[in-house]
């Protein structure tokens, strides 16, 4: 059976007056059915970039290569624009971080939802059945007195409240495919918990598959089923959560735990990880992108192709020395 999401050797580059920046570099990642994989690293590693380039959503000056992007066994390359519209919000849905610039500001936040729910469903509603369906949806994610919010404009809406109309406008239209960036950010610990259990349910009860993107490892730890680590555009390791959280492989997995709250009983016990992301308008970026900052590094991480190191059956590492 194939994977929900499968991608194989995404390059990604933008055009800019002063050069191309090398975004993303050969980046390989799946998503089963029923699986929440998590996608992690410090900001600017990519992440937020991945999940655009699934859905074309990175600008014109975008420059997209690889040998794969499929969705259920079919490779979406070959799409036109027409076509891919069909896919993007009804088959695969994505919850954006900046939900203020996200939401339409001359709208109210129910007819766009609404909207969103009559574009992409599979049955033709009516506008009194989509209202009410999205109603059901705002109830179930927590927002009190829903009908009236559907009334509100974004400006008339905290940022929380904001990012929780985005998660509605993606489990709405009851997506194969979740794209999740930061989709907790702006909420408190409570209505979090509300969120990933929600995004969970639909995970495991109707085989949703969801990539998470996050800052946020304790979220992770205790929420996916994988985790996919990534620096400066690379993915550096892959494997179960309880693996990659626990015991970590790839020398920039180790340090990104180390430095930061996740799993630590004092501040005394934070390690700042040192150095920056290398400059990825470099023409001569390293093999190794985190070859500048690894404390393991040899000549061979620079200039040699990174070979992947397997540990069990679905514990990936692409690094020349990783730990045992």
């Amino acid at each position: 059976m194939s994977a929900m999401l499968d991608i194989k050797g995404l390059t990604l580059e933008f055009e800019t007056p002063t050069g191309l920046i090398h975004a993303l570099d050969n980046v390989e990642l799946s998503v089963e059915r029923g699986e929440c994989v998590a996608l992690v690293g410090e900001s600017g590693s990519g992440k937020s970039i991945t999940g655009m380039s699934i859905l074309r959503l990175n600008g014109p000056n975008a420059r997209i290569r690889a040998t794969r992007i499929a969705l259920d066994g079919s490779d979406l390359q070959g799409l036109d624009d027409k076509a891919f519209r069909t896919i993007r919000g009804r088959r695969v849905a994505m919850i954006f971080q900046n939900a203020k610039s996200a939401l339409n500001p001359l709208r109210k936040v129910g007819d766009t939802l609404t909207d969103i729910l009559r574009a992409h469903a599979p049955e033709r509603l009516s506008r009194k059945t989509a209202r009410a369906r999205v109603l059901e949806v705002l109830e179930q994610i927590g927002i009190h007195h829903a009908a009236d919010r559907m009334q509100a404009y974004p400006a008339e809406l905290s940022g929380g409240m904001c990012q929780r109309i985005m998660i509605a406008a993606a489990l709405v239209c009851e997506p194969e495919l979740i794209i999740a960036d930061e989709p907790t950010s702006a909420l408190d610990v409570t209505t979090q918990i509300k969120v990933m259990d929600l995004l969970m349910s639909a995970c495991r009860t109707r085989g949703v598959a969801v990539l998470f993107i996050t800052h946020d490892l304790a979220l992770a730890s205790a929420y996916c089923d994988r985790a996919v680590v990534m620096h400066a555009g690379q993915m550096l390791e892959d494997g179960p959560a309880d693996e990659v959280f626990v015991h970590p492989r790839h020398p920039y997995s180790r340090m990104l735990l180390a430095s930061m709250p996740y799993g630590k009983d004092s501040a005394e016990e934070l390690q700042p990880m040192g150095g920056n992301l290398p400059d990825l308008r470099r023409d001569d970026l390293p093999t190794c992108r985190f070859a500048d900052r690894c404390p393991r590094v040899q000549p061979c991480c620079r200039a040699q192709p990174v070979p992947e190191a397997a540990f069990g059956d679905d514990h990936i590492v692409r690094c020349f020395f990783p730990h045992d």
